[in-house]
């Protein structure tokens, strides 16, 4: 009985293991038939194709054209953003070499005449008088700073003019070049005495020097330290021609500023110890 039991199972997978082959030895020898297709089903696939066609074309074009177009937005979106944030360096860069230029010429400003018991006042240019080659120049410091007028007015350079109008918090500055301020001058090197006025194209002429002194272009011409209003001794400018006439007894010297009025941004008022007549020479970059 117990071998009986045994064999079954044997039997039973015996059995299954035949089916199995014969249907597969059954699925290998199937020949499908070649079925021809009728009209109808030829007259449906020739225009039902190319319509099928079109539409997986045109959705591969919508799904690439929807895809390059995202992109392109982004794209456009980071290169806009990027120009901002350049532009926006730029400008940042530029204040800051601003500011150290700035920095510079207050450098500059503030190293001058500092052996001189002068109070120096430290004003921006605001303002000028363009129909006259600027020879009036408005400062944003006034009367509340202690500008007083006939106030002398320099750059480290050398000499700008006198304060010739000053109100609470303003000033106007008359500058070298205007005819009507006279600057009582020497020439450096020879030590020859004349007076300088304002000319024309941002030049000066000193008068009354006499033919007789040797003069030469190129020397610099300081102030005299007399009249009581500039201290003695700042740079005025450099001889850039000269004419000795056949007849009289005086040279015409024209003078070139060591000042560049068209650049002038920053400049100093010396106020105080002018009335008393400190004549002490003032160094600017002789």
């Amino acid at each position: 009985m117990k071998s009986i039991g045994l064999e079954q199972p044997k039997l039973k997978l015996f059995i299954n293991i035949v089916i199995l082959g014969v249907s597969l030895w059954g699925v290998a020898q199937k020949d499908f038939t070649k079925e021809e297709s009728s009209l109808f089903q030829t007259i449906l696939i020739e225009i039902v194709s190319p319509i099928q066609g079109s539409i997986v074309s045109l959705r591969d074009r919508g799904g690439s054209f929807f895809r390059n177009y995202v992109l392109l937005v982004g794209v456009s979106r980071e290169n806009a953003d990027l120009k901002d944030k350049v532009e926006e360096l730029e400008s940042e860069i530029f204040n800051l070499q601003e500011i150290a230029r700035e920095n510079k010429r207050l450098k500059d400003l503030l190293r001058f005449g500092e052996e001189v018991n002068y109070k120096k006042v430290l004003a921006q240019v605001v303002g000028w008088d363009s129909s006259s080659q600027f020879r009036v120049l408005r400062i944003n410091k006034g009367k509340n700073d202690g500008i007083t007028l006939r106030s002398p007015v320099v750059t480290a350079k050398g000499l700008v003019g006198q304060i010739y109008r000053v109100t609470p918090n303003y000033a106007d500055v008359l500058t070298i070049l205007d005819p009507n301020n006279r600057v009582d001058a020497i020439v450096d090197r020879t030590r020859s005495h004349g007076i300088l006025e304002g000319f024309s194209d941002f030049k000066c002429l000193m008068k009354y020097v006499t033919r007789t002194e040797q003069v030469r272009l190129s020397d610099v011409v300081i102030t005299a330290g007399l009249g009581n209003i500039y201290p003695k001794g700042i740079k005025v400018g450099t001889i850039s021609k000269i004419e000795r006439e056949s007849y009289g007894i005086t040279q015409i010297i024209e003078v070139s500023p060591s000042v560049d009025f068209q650049r002038i941004e920053e400049l100093i008022v010396l106020v105080g110890n002018k009335e008393n007549g400190d004549e002490k020479r003032v160094g600017v970059n002789q």
